[in-house]
């Protein structure tokens, strides 16, 4: 099934998400000191306060999606029929205004999940003294003040849809970079038989994954760990980036504009810094 036509039908299950807004919405938040929190957080200069930093970050800014989101946007174009944009720079602007406004929506959105998500758990499980979670249905304990007895049931649903949908984007990133790192044939579009070394790594990725379950490591502690390894990860990536989006022997007459390469040299600086901080205190 082509990749477009997969997502088309499970994006709907990851609405269950939205069931956080609703608990935020009705399970007394305090506001006041909520919005305090997140203007101005209480720094603490410990390695565990840095190491969740550097977590959150690589769950925010993942390496994965620079690869994953270049090459689904290389595969809309060929799907799409049209020439590299750095040869054809009046094409360039509707095209850049479309990633743009995806790139945008899609994050609005997952952030303010994600932030939901925080303040849903502060307000109940933290708030009853649960401070360490280590199975799914801890988590979904969250969701009782919305769903009741069917708060696994929707965290269920969520969980799945949201892993049916990132199971090829974790894999499928791994395996454009690997096969452009030895220039081999890939693409969500392409056949079995067109790609398949291409795949192969997505299947070789994907087992691997399995296989670090079956060897019965905690979930929750592997998601944790693997954000903090993305976080610490990303910083030099941002920076080969930054240096190829300026580089207009790379970019042409698209390179990036500088209050671009600002905002993407100062979050490198932060998510370094960051990184420092886990390791020095």
């Amino acid at each position: 099934m082509p990749y477009p036509a997969y997502v088309s039908v499970l994006k709907w299950l990851t609405l269950s998400l939205f069931a956080y807004v609703a608990v935020v919405l009705v399970a007394g938040v305090a506001w006041g000191e909520a919005l305090s929190a997140i203007v101005m957080p209480t720094i603490a200069f410990t390695g565990d306060y840095f190491t969740a930093i550097v977590a959150i970050l690589g769950t925010t800014i993942s390496p994965y999606l620079f690869f994953w989101q270049a090459g689904e946007e290389v595969e809309e174009l060929r799907r799409r029929k049209l020439a590299r944009l750095r040869r054809n720079p009046d094409e360039a602007g509707p095209e850049l205004g479309r990633i743009r406004m995806d790139t945008l929506v899609g994050m609005g959105f997952s952030n303010l999940v994600a932030l939901c998500i925080v303040m849903a758990a502060a307000a109940t499980l933290h708030l009853n003294g649960i401070d360490k979670i280590e199975t799914s249905a801890q988590a979904a304990e969250a969701l009782k003040p919305v769903a009741g007895e069917f708060a696994f049931a929707v965290f269920a649903v969520g969980i799945i849809g949201t892993g049916l949908l990132a199971v090829p984007v974790l894999a499928g990133s791994a395996a454009y970079a690997v096969a452009e790192s030895f220039g081999w044939p890939e693409g969500l579009e392409k056949k079995f038989r067109e790609a398949k070394a291409f795949y192969a790594t997505i299947v070789v990725a994907t087992i691997a994954s399995v296989a670090v379950i079956m060897l019965g490591l905690d979930p929750v502690q592997a998601l944790y760990w693997s954000a903090v390894m993305n976080g610490v990860l990303a910083t030099p990536i941002i920076i080969l980036m930054v240096m190829m989006a300026r580089n207009p022997a790379i970019m042409g007459g698209l390179k990036a504009p500088r209050w671009m390469i600002f905002i993407s040299s100062f979050t490198a600086l932060v998510m370094g810094l960051s990184t420092i901080g886990m390791f020095v205190f």
